[in-house]
């Protein structure tokens, strides 16, 4: 079955649940509990859960393996409809509405779901707006992601786009300025001016930021390192690139 079509996936860990009862952006159809889990650590779930009329179900662990495919559930799993994803027409229209500048992070063809979640979770730290990401051949919002970012995905705004060129070239018509993070790149991160409205473009693993996306991007960012370090992953270097944009909007 395609994603588009599965209308609920399983949630599973402490703060994937926890978040999501939080956040109210999903539908929650049940919370499940390991019989063998100590209740201690659960109380304000199972509390949130019942303060919004979500049947809590105790089940043997090996039942939790099973449905979470997974024996790192932490004794807790719970059946919610599918994360609900923008497009690009609506961030569009969300950020005409804004009278603040805009913090856009676009992450290119990454496909590890525990460097997405990190960079979902740094993002909303570092008070991104909107996370934008292709909709093919790259990490999707998944129950995985949202485990790796400790919930933090259950609170995004996150849209899935079709073809991130032209949507750099919208954005750029708006007054978007637009900065790519590559290991090449000939402006320093530390002497680049973040403030205003901006896009991040953080590369995949393997391949980097795309030529032609490369090629929409109006200077190409660069974090100064010291000998023996090659390069640093793609979650670690969108982090400090990230922070740097939050120091200069935030303290000038």
């Amino acid at each position: 079955m395609s994603r588009n079509k599965q209308k609920t996936e399983v949630l599973f860990g402490l703060h994937s649940v926890f978040e999501a009862l939080k956040a109210g952006k999903r539908n929650i159809y049940e919370v499940m509990i390991s019989k063998e889990r100590s209740r201690s650590r659960l109380e304000e779930i199972i509390a949130m859960a019942e303060k919004k009329k979500v049947p809590v179900i105790f089940k043997p662990a090996v039942d939790l393996d099973r449905i979470t495919d997974s024996a790192r559930h932490q004794g807790i799993a719970a059946q919610v409809s599918v994360f609900s994803a923008m497009n690009s027409k609506t961030v569009f229209n969300k950020v005409q509405q804004r009278q603040a500048s805009q913090f856009i992070l676009v992450i290119e063809n990454l496909e590890d779901p525990h460097n997405f979640g990190a960079l979902i979770r740094t993002a909303l730290g570092a008070g991104v707006d909107f996370i934008l990401m292709p909709k093919d051949r790259a990490a999707a919002p998944l129950p995985s992601v949202s485990r790796a970012s400790a919930g933090a995905m259950e609170h995004a705004e996150i849209a899935l786009i079709t073809n991130t060129v032209s949507v750099l070239q919208s954005f750029k018509k708006m007054g978007f300025w637009v900065a790519g993070l590559d290991g090449e790149g000939d402006t320093l991160l530390f002497k680049a001016d973040l403030t205003g409205d901006l896009i991040l473009v953080v590369g995949g693993e393997h391949r980097g930021i795309r030529p032609l996306v490369k090629s929409q991007c109006d200077f190409l960012l660069s974090l100064p390192q010291k000998k023996g370090v090659a390069s640093l992953n793609a979650s670690v270097a969108g982090g400090i690139a990230m922070y740097e944009a939050l120091r200069q909007r935030t303290f000038g």
